[in-house]
């Protein structure tokens, strides 16, 4: 078990004296853990950062042994994002979310380009913040590991279009018309989820918060729900602060609906 390749930093925590233990994702071998000689000093706690994508070289006696990790900065993450709170919170949720999640030493390559596309993203868009392209990482998250959703037609007619909920229990999307009676007991679908929303680009924290709450709750059924475990910590300090933005904006939104359209037109002038 010696083997040299890109990995993305999913946790680092100390151990004995100066050392860490440190979780990575990689292409070829899955979620691995490693032991790190001086992973916690202060010369090597910037590279084993979550979400920093490293050249990683790992080496053990035996496969279920313990081995011991090395590593090369490749691209900086947490480091570039101090100033940009949401942002970093999308990558500290998904490295979290990956750690807990992801099986020891089972390999998912297309979901590991698919991270390191997503945690580059997560770092170069600025405005609106990626938090679809984070959603949509979960998604994906949810089928990797078996549990896909159906967003792509109506369980009920079929239909491709209008579709506006998911029912909580399948996970396959409901279209306005056929959620009849049922509507009140159907999670919201926003529309960036759907197929007429593929191309869909936009600064609207509540349709973030509803594809947080849809993955969420899919999330907390499945992959932790069943391990009597909860979700993890960052995964919903993120949804408290996309919430946040939404009472934010409708409380600007009513601010502006009381201002008379003399008052508007005397701060105009």
């Amino acid at each position: 078990m010696n083997f040299e390749c890109a990995a993305i930093v999913l946790s680092a925590r100390c151990y004995g004296e100066g050392g860490a233990v440190v979780h990575l994702f990689t292409e070829e071998h899955g979620r691995i853990a490693g032991l790190v000689r001086g992973g916690s000093s202060r010369r090597q706690a910037a590279l084993w950062q979550p979400g920093n994508l490293i050249l990683a070289r790992y080496a053990s006696r035996l496969s279920d042994q313990l081995g011991h990790l090395s590593g090369e900065m490749v691209q900086e993450t947490a480091v570039r994002l101090l100033d940009r709170p949401l942002q970093l919170a999308l990558v500290q949720s998904a490295a979290e979310l990956a750690d807990a999640a992801l099986p020891d030493r089972e390999p998912h390559p297309d979901f590991f380009l698919q991270t390191v596309r997503d945690l580059a993203a997560f770092c170069v868009l600025a405005d609106p913040a990626p938090v679809v392209d984070y959603v949509r990482w979960e998604t994906a998250l949810l089928a990797t590991l078996g549990y896909g959703l159906t967003l792509d037609s109506c369980a009920i007619s079929g239909d491709t279009s209008d579709l506006a909920f998911v029912s909580p229990r399948t996970g396959r999307a409901v279209s306005r018309s056929a959620a009849g009676v049922w509507v009140d007991r159907l999670l919201p679908l926003p529309r960036f989820l759907t197929l007429q929303g593929a191309e869909y680009e936009g600064d609207d924290p509540a349709a973030w918060a509803a594809g947080l709450t849809l993955t969420g709750h899919f999330l907390s059924r499945h992959l932790f729900g069943a391990r009597h475990k909860p979700v993890p910590g960052a995964r919903e300090r993120l949804e408290q602060r996309v919430r946040a933005l939404v009472e934010t904006q409708i409380a600007a939104a009513q601010s502006n609906d009381a201002v008379t359209p003399s008052q508007r037109d005397d701060a105009s002038s």
